[in-house]
């Protein structure tokens, strides 16, 4: 569509389907001050919720926030903007309106074409001409643009509550003099010299010498140990010597034990492994015959299938069911739309037949045309007489009266003419919109049509395919494709485990007969180890067995002498060895070092920091600063009525009001209503300031003024007139007083009822 957004305004609100409203189409709203109202849950909330759910997506819920989702079908709505007339202000009316009021004050802006539409469908994304809403974002919206009682009721929580409202327009997150006050905070810690100071320059210092000086301690006490240490490696060869030879004299009586043991296990195990022989030959071919009935199962092509293969298969599948499923929304969605489009030709037609306004308006010019025709023969029947009358005295008088006469029966008889040659504007927009409407039920129909050819062309293409991939017995379903995909899986892994136990059959098999083949060895080798005959009896082997345990004995006791004396030098060495106090003290001596030259670089980081926002905050106070609070002050004694004359902010960052006395006041300590008007004042003070930003969006107030005094309800309702002229104002209300106070400061002001 193209509409700049710097000439557009919101001229009506198509809600599709959104909470309880449902297929209504709200306005139309002229460029300046509009006031919605109604009575309680007429929709008002519901209606601002939908314009916000519309420019920035509808809310999930979570956070108190009602969802708005209708009882049946999705949520939708559309957001219609036309361009404002031509020398036309954002809120002033064009010299045709003057004197126009009530509920006709749009009257001037109801024949402005609809140019550009915003419009979403549940979960969709923005459609339309989104060029008019790029340059602002749901934060900003909601802190600039929406307005509620509610929400002004919750601002008192001071200076963080002032920094979000100041920093919707100037693009930071905090207030600069808190900040500086932290780092100065900060910048006073590292500089103490105070004793007990933790984290200052100093203190760190003196924890490194400290480090410094336990490591030189550590070291000493290090140099003790070592000279243990060569001690110890004196006496460890004489250890060695008696170890082997204790060693070789259990070996010997070890290897008589287990000759002896030996060869009463490999008789016993030559027993059974006859049995287990017998037991896995026949285990090997029950593997063999299981293997070939699953095979049998599923066929040769699936059962042989690679995993590779299964996955390319089962990825093209993802591929067809994606294909699909984005076919069936595609079904859906042009289903939706010709439903909607439908709905809507009917409600229009419906409505036209309805129409008791077209009627009226046709009966009120047939009748105006009767008056003026009367008048019209009554003047000429009149005048004729008199003019010849006075032709006849002769009498200039009269006939200068006959011939007024009949000149004023001329003139009625050519408005009269004028009213019936005049085609009717309403006649000729209400056709308009059931053409247009028509057209767009086409268009639906068209595209439903397409899709659904689309669908089928999408299915016949998935069955070709997938016999093409061996799926043919799926029958064109991609479910059943992947059933068959994970039946034939199964019966691979089956398959594999029969494979796996055949060949573990066959392997126990080869392994059992070569540990027959292998036991005649052992029994020999046994027999070597011992230094007896290779057929000698294992009660024979326990004469030998004694005599090696007794010289084992005496060995035994001569190297436990030795040992002991040695243990006493290790045990003192292996304290010493666990001992990590050398490597701590280093590692405090380095983590100190670190700290403190952390501590250095944070500091002259901090110093720079102040630096840079010292010269910030004078920076806004010299330039940004005074035209926001300007604005705000002039607001404030606008609405209080001169009472409080002043808002400013003072240096350490808090928010501060000045009355007519000239005495600040903290904004903890105004009133709920005071404080409240207040924060309208900030509101309205950027919007003033903030220059093009969204300006064809609409600022929406949902009952700001319900809980204003009467005095300062009228200084609020002349202080949103006034942003009226630079912005649309939409202000949706349930309070008679309140509207009635909004009309006697704007009486153009465009007034729907809901």
């Amino acid at each position: 569509m193209g509409l700049d957004g710097r000439s557009a305004f919101l001229k009506y609100v198509r809600v599709g389907q959104f909470g309880t409203l449902g297929n209504r189409l709200v306005g139309p709203f002229s460029p300046g001050l509009n006031v919605v109202h109604g009575p309680n849950e007429s929709g008002k909330t519901t209606l601002a919720a939908l314009v916000e759910g519309v420019l920035f997506g509808w809310r999930d819920g979570r956070g108190g926030a009602g969802a708005y989702e209708p009882p049946t079908g999705e949520r939708s709505g559309a957001l219609l903007f036309a361009a404002r007339p031509d020398g036309e202000g954002a809120g002033g009316a064009s010299p045709a309106d003057e004197g126009s009021g009530g509920a006709d004050g749009g009257a001037a802006c109801e024949g402005a074409p609809v140019e550009a539409e915003l419009s979403r469908v549940d979960e969709g994304g923005l459609q339309g001409d989104v060029a008019l809403v790029g340059d602002i974002d749901l934060a900003t919206f909601r802190t600039l643009f929406s307005l509620s009682g509610d929400e002004l009721r919750r601002m008192r929580q001071g200076t963080a509550v002032t920094a979000r409202l100041l920093t919707a327009g100037a693009g930071t997150a905090a207030s600069p003099a808190q900040a500086l006050a932290a780092v100065q905070q900060r910048l006073d810690v590292l500089a103490s010299r105070a004793d007990g100071s933790a984290g200052s320059l100093a203190a760190l210092a003196a924890e490194r010498e400290a480090a410094k000086q336990a490591v030189g301690e550590a070291t000493a006490r290090m140099e003790q140990q070592r000279a243990h240490h060569r001690e110890l490696r004196e006496l460890e060869p004489e250890q060695v010597a008696m170890s082997a030879r204790l060693d070789e004299a259990t070996r010997s009586v070890e290897h008589g034990r287990t000759a002896r043991l030996g060869l009463e296990r490999l008789a016993a195990e030559e027993r059974s492994l006859g049995a287990e022989l017998a037991s896995a030959q026949a285990e090997e071919a029950q593997a063999r015959q299981a293997r070939a009935q699953h095979e049998a199962a599923v066929g040769a092509h699936l059962a042989h299938l690679s995993a590779a293969e299964d996955a390319s298969a089962r990825e093209r599948l993802d591929v067809l069911a994606t294909r699909e499923a984005k076919q069936e929304h595609a079904v859906d969605v042009a289903r939706t739309n010709h439903h909607s489009s439908k709905a809507a030709h009917e409600a229009l037609r419906e409505a036209l037949a309805a129409d008791d306004a077209v009627a009226r308006a046709r009966r009120q010019r047939t009748a105006k045309v009767g008056v003026a025709t009367v008048l019209t023969v009554a003047f000429l029947l009149a005048g004729v007489p008199v003019f010849m009358y006075g032709r006849s005295l002769p009498s200039l008088s009269y006939m200068i009266l006959g011939g007024g006469l009949v000149l004023v029966a001329l003139v009625l008889a050519a408005a009269t003419l004028g009213m019936l040659l005049r085609p009717s504007r309403r006649d000729d927009v209400y056709g308009a919109r059931l053409q247009d409407a028509r057209w767009v039920l086409l268009q639906d129909e068209k595209k439903l049509a397409a899709c659904e050819e689309g669908m089928a062309q999408v299915r016949a293409a998935i069955a070709e395919e997938l016999g093409a991939l061996g799926l043919g017995a799926a029958q064109g379903s991609v479910r059943r494709a992947r059933v068959l995909l994970d039946e034939a899986k199964d019966v691979r892994s089956q398959m594999a485990l029969d494979a796996q136990r055949q060949q573990a059959a066959a392997l126990r098999a080869r392994s059992l007969q070569e540990r027959l083949a292998a036991i005649a060895a052992e029994r020999a080798e046994l027999a070597e180890r011992a230094g007896v005959e290779p057929g000698i009896a294992p009660a024979a082997l326990d004469d030998l067995i004694d005599r090696k345990e007794r010289d084992r004995a005496a060995l035994r006791d001569t190297a436990e002498a030795v040992s002991r004396r040695l243990g006493e030098l290790t045990e003192e060495l292996a304290q010493a060895q666990q001992s990590r106090e050398l490597d701590l003290c280093k590692m405090r001596y380095e983590e100190a070092a670190c700290r403190l030259k952390d501590a250095e670089v944070e500091f002259a980081r901090l110093t720079l920091a102040r630096s840079l926002l010292e010269t910030a905050i004078g920076a806004w106070q010299s330039k940004s600063q005074p035209e926001v609070y300007q604005q705000a002050s002039r607001l404030l004694a606008l609405m209080t009525g001169g009472r409080w004359t002043q808002v400013r902010v003072t240096d350490a960052g808090a928010l501060e009001a000045v009355d007519d006395a000239r005495v600040a006041c903290d904004v903890r300590q105004l009133s709920l209503g005071t404080c409240q008007q207040l924060y309208l004042a900030l509101r309205l003070a950027l919007l003033a300031c903030a220059g093009s930003v969204g300006r064809a969006i609409p600022v929406l107030a949902d009952d700001i003024l319900a809980n204003f005094d009467a005095e300062r309800r009228r200084g609020a309702a002349r202080a949103l007139a006034e942003l009226a002229r630079t912005r649309q104002v939409v202000l949706l209300t349930c309070h008679e007083e309140v509207l009635a106070a909004l009309k006697a400061v704007e009486p153009q002001a465009t007034v729907l009822e809901l």
